[in-house]
C-alpha cells in the first residue's frame, strides 16, 4: 500500500506487511507520520480506556501525545475556549475536550483518538479545530462524510478494530540493522502502585497515575507527565536529562492553571480574533513569553487598559495549583526532580525506582510531604 509520503515530503513510502484489515482509511491519504501518530494514539487511549474504565481521548503530534484525558468536568475556561456553552456534554466531546485543552498550541494540527465510536456532537465540535485527522474504533452515521469535508477534503478518517492484539514480537530496521524484540504487554494496573513515602493512595489519585504510566508509556522518552483530575495537564517528552523533563512538564502545568487567572481568562480581544489566535495570546500571557515587541502588538489588540498579573500575583496564583501527580517513565536521579516537582504543587509521585540517590529521592518526598510510589516498571518509548 502506497502511502502520500513518508517521514518528509521527499521520501517515498508505503506499507509492505502487516497492514491486515484492523486498520481502514475512510477518508483521506495518510503519510507515515500520521500513521505513527494514529496507531500510538490509539494504543494510548484502549489502554487507558481498560485501565480506569472511563472514556478516553488523546491529542497526538509527532508521534508523542501533547494531552491525554479520560472523561470528567470541564471547567469555565474549557468550555469558554472550546465554545461549548453551559449545556450537559457527551462523554467523548468532554474526553477529547480535556485532551486538547492541556496544551492547545501544540495540539494544533493533530492526530486525534477516541476510545469510543465517534458521535455527531464531537464531529460538529471538530470542524471548528485546526487537526490533521482521527482514529476512532467506528463512526456514527453521517460522521465520516462531515469529517471529510476538513481541510478541503483531505482529513483523515481511520477505522480501528478494538478487539485487534498485535503480534507477540515487533520489528524494527535502522540503517541496515533489523531488531526484533518481544511486545510491550505487561498491563498498567493499580497494582503497580507500590507506597514508599506517605499515606495510602485515594482512587481518584489512582487514576490519575495510571493514565500517567499509559500516557508515559506512549510518549517518546524521557518522559515525566503531570495529571490532575483525569487529565494530563503537562507533558516533559523527548528530553535527554530527567530534570529538563521534570521542570518543562511543571512549566507547561503552570501555564495551564494561569490561564484560569480572570486577567488572562479574559483578555479582552477582538471578537474577531480567531480562536488559536486567541488561545496562543492567551498562553503566551500564562506563560511569561510575551517579548517586548508582542507586549506591543497585544496592547495595540486589546480592547482599552488591561493589566495582566506580575510576577508576585503570578505566584500568589501558582500556589493555589496543587494535588498533582507525577510520573517518570524512568527513575529518578537525583532529588533536584523532587524540589522542581513540590514547587509545581506536586503531591504524589510514581516512578520505577533503582536510582543509586533512592533513599534521597525518599527522604526528599518525606520533607516535602509528598507521597512516593514506585513501580519497578520502567516505561521508555522510542
Amino acid at each position: 500500500m502506497d502511502l502520500r509520503y513518508g517521514m518528509n515530503p521527499h521520501q517515498k513510502a508505503r506499507i509492505t506487511d502487516g497492514s491486515g484489515d484492523h486498520v481502514r482509511v475512510l477518508h483521506g491519504s495518510p503519510s507515515v507520520i500520521n500513521y505513527l501518530d494514529a496507531l500510538n494514539a490509539w494504543q494510548l487511549v484502549a489502554e487507558a480506556r481498560r485501565a480506569t474504565g472511563l472514556t478516553a481521548a488523546a491529542s497526538f503530534k509527532h508521534v508523542s501525545p501533547a494531552g491525554a484525558a479520560v472523561v470528567g468536568d470541564l471547567d469555565e475556561t474549557m468550555r469558554r475556549s472550546w465554545g461549548l456553552g453551559n449545556g450537559s456534554i457527551g462523554s467523548l466531546t468532554a474526553a477529547y475536550v480535556r485532551a486538547r485543552d492541556a496544551d492547545p498550541r501544540s495540539s494544533y494540527g493533530d492526530m486525534i483518538a477516541v476510545s469510543e465510536p465517534v458521535d455527531r456532537e464531537l464531529a460538529e465540535l471538530l470542524t471548528t479545530v485546526v487537526s490533521d485527522g482521527i482514529i476512532a474504533p467506528g463512526y456514527e452515521p453521517g460522521v465520516v462524510a462531515l469529517l471529510g469535508r476538513k481541510k478541503g477534503g483531505r482529513y483523515l478518517v481511520l477505522d480501528i478494530d478494538p478487539g485487534y492484539q498485535p503480534p507477540k514480537t515487533e520489528l524494527r530496521t535502522v540503517f541496515g540493522i533489523t531488531f526484533e524484540q518481544d511486545t510491550d504487554r505487561l498491563p498498567i494496573t493499580a497494582d503497580l502502585l507500590r507506597p514508599v513515602e506517605g499515606g495510602p493512595i485515594s482512587p481518584s489519585v489512582v487514576i490519575d497515575a495510571v493514565l500517567g504510566m499509559v500516557t508515559a508509556r506512549y510518549t517518546q522518552s524521557n518522559t515525566v507527565v503531570y495529571v490532575r483530575g483525569g487529565m494530563s495537564v503537562g507533558i516533559g517528552a523527548g528530553q535527554q536529562s530527567r530534570i529538563d523533563c521534570t521542570l518543562l512538564a511543571g512549566t507547561k502545568a503552570r501555564t495551564w492553571w494561569l490561564r484560569r487567572h480572570p486577567a488572562i481568562a479574559d483578555l479582552p480581544l477582538p471578537d474577531s480574533t480567531p480562536r488559536q489566535q486567541r488561545l496562543n495570546w492567551q498562553i503566551a500571557a500564562a506563560a511569561g513569553t510575551l517579548t517586548p515587541a508582542q507586549s506591543g502588538e497585544l496592547n495595540a489588540l486589546l480592547a482599552g487598559a488591561h493589566d495582566l498579573p506580575d510576577d508576585r500575583e503570578r505566584s500568589s496564583w501558582a500556589q493555589r495549583f496543587e494535588d498533582i501527580t507525577l510520573v517518570s517513565d524512568g527513575y529518578l536521579p537525583f532529588r533536584d526532580n523532587i524540589d522542581a516537582a513540590a514547587e509545581f504543587g506536586v503531591r504524589t509521585v510514581v516512578e520505577p525506582g533503582g536510582a543509586l540517590q533512592a533513599d534521597t529521592i525518599a527522604e526528599a518526598c518525606r520533607e516535602y510531604r509528598i507521597t512516593l510510589a514506585r513501580t519497578g516498571v520502567r516505561l521508555f518509548h522510542h
